[in-house]
C-alpha cells in the first residue's frame, strides 16, 4: 500500500510536496484575467529642496485584480513584494486602476516590461486625465477608471494584497471588449 504524503509538507524549495513553480504557473496561467494599469503619483524625494522635482507618476500592469466587496466598495491587486509599486503604496495610500480595452495591449506591455525606461516617458504618449480625488493618471479609452485609498495591506507569500476603498469609478469607455491575460499572452475575446 503506497502511502500518500500530506499535501502540506513541505520541500526543501519552500513548496508543499508535488507542486513545483512550473506546474503552479501551468496551471495558472490557463486562468483568464483582466488586466489593468495601476497608477500613483509618487511624492518628491525630498521635499525640503524647493528644486527638486514635484510628483512623479508610477505606473504597473496587474492581472491580479478584483473586486471584493460592493458595501463597501472595495478591491484588490496583488503586488510582488518588494516592487516598486509595492513600496509606493507601503507609503502613499491613494492610488488608481485603469481596466484596459483590448486595443490597449501596447499599454499593458509597455508597463509591464522589467528594467524598463522612467514611468515619465512611458507616459509621455498615452492619453490620460487626473483623477479628481487621487491625481493619478487614469488612461484614456479604458473600459473603466477607480480610484482608491487603501485600506488594508496583507502579506502572502511572495505578494502583498492591497486592499482598497473605492473613492471613485467611472466607465469612461462603452467601446471594444476587454484586454485578458491567458496563458502568457495577452488576447482578446472572441
Amino acid at each position: 500500500m503506497l502511502k500518500t504524503p500530506s499535501p502540506t509538507t513541505p520541500l526543501a524549495s519552500g513548496h508543499a510536496e508535488g507542486v513545483s513553480n512550473d506546474e503552479f504557473r501551468a496551471a495558472m496561467s490557463r486562468l483568464a484575467a483582466g488586466v489593468v494599469l495601476v497608477t500613483a503619483q509618487e511624492p518628491p524625494l525630498d521635499p525640503d529642496d524647493p528644486e527638486a522635482p514635484g510628483m512623479e507618476d508610477v505606473g504597473m500592469t496587474a492581472t491580479a485584480f478584483m473586486s471584493v466587496s460592493l458595501d463597501p466598495p472595495l478591491v484588490m491587486v496583488s503586488l510582488r513584494t518588494g516592487a516598486r509599486m509595492d513600496d509606493l503604496l507601503d507609503e502613499q495610500p491613494l492610488w488608481a486602476v485603469s481596466v484596459l480595452a483590448e486595443s490597449q495591449r501596447h499599454i499593458a506591455g509597455r508597463f509591464a516590461m522589467k528594467g524598463r525606461i522612467s514611468d515619465r516617458l512611458l507616459f509621455e504618449d498615452i492619453p490620460y486625465a487626473r483623477g479628481e480625488a487621487t491625481g493619478a493618471p487614469l488612461v484614456g479609452g479604458a473600459l473603466a477608471t477607480l480610484e482608491c485609498r487603501t485600506e488594508q495591506r496583507v502579506t502572502a507569500g511572495d505578494h502583498t494584497l492591497v486592499i482598497g476603498r473605492v473613492l471613485t469609478a467611472h466607465v469612461p469607455s462603452a467601446e471594444g471588449g476587454p484586454l485578458l491575460y491567458f496563458r502568457g499572452r495577452y488576447r482578446q475575446l472572441g
